[in-house]
């Protein structure tokens, strides 16, 4: 299996008894990433079904790492603009706590999801576009492929706006 990874930005962290509470979108719907890559609407929504009918949780990892797991997504939901997440840093993991302080003081605010392709597509301009995704886990990270998937990243209808025609001069640009 060949999983692959994207990085992205989410809400702002709080302290609890009960770990660092993160949330952010980690994936958004319809943008282009550094590696050429769209995630589609729909894309996580056969894996999110999949991992619920098992009992399998999405997994909580520092820096793509399966040897450090660091906390729990309580929440994993696709919804209109792109793959939420809200979970818990464990303070009685050493590395989670390193996290929850890199993410306070600002150093640290990535998100990235690490996936196996089950269908993509490339378009005319050659970006892939991926269709539908197996999804494993989403990541804290230093440096997301995605740049605008971050610990606090909120749905912005007017950053969508702004890339939609954005997009559309390029597409009339290039005609």
């Amino acid at each position: 299996m060949n999983v692959e990874h994207k990085f992205a930005h989410g809400e702002t962290p709080v302290r609890l008894e009960d770990g660092t509470r993160i949330a952010g979108y980690a994936s958004w719907f319809g943008i282009e990433d550094t590696g050429r890559d769209v995630v589609d609407h729909g894309a996580y929504c056969d894996s999110l079904a999949r991992s619920s009918a098992e009992g399998r949780s999405i997994k909580m990892l520092w820096q793509h790492d399966p040897a450090q797991v660091i906390g729990v997504w309580d929440e994993v939901r696709e919804d209109a603009r792109g793959l939420f997440v809200k979970g818990r840093l464990l303070p009685g993991v050493a590395r989670a706590r390193e996290a929850a302080e890199l993410i306070e003081a600002g150093a640290l605010d990535g998100l990235s999801i690490g996936y196996t392709v089950r269908r993509a597509a490339k378009d005319e301009r050659g970006r892939r576009h991926l269709k539908e995704l197996e999804l494993w886990e989403v990541s804290l990270v230093t440096f997301p492929m995605l740049p605008s998937a971050r610990v606090g990243a909120k749905a912005d209808p007017m950053r969508e706006l702004a890339r939609l025609i954005s997009d559309a001069r390029l597409e009339l640009a290039r005609d």
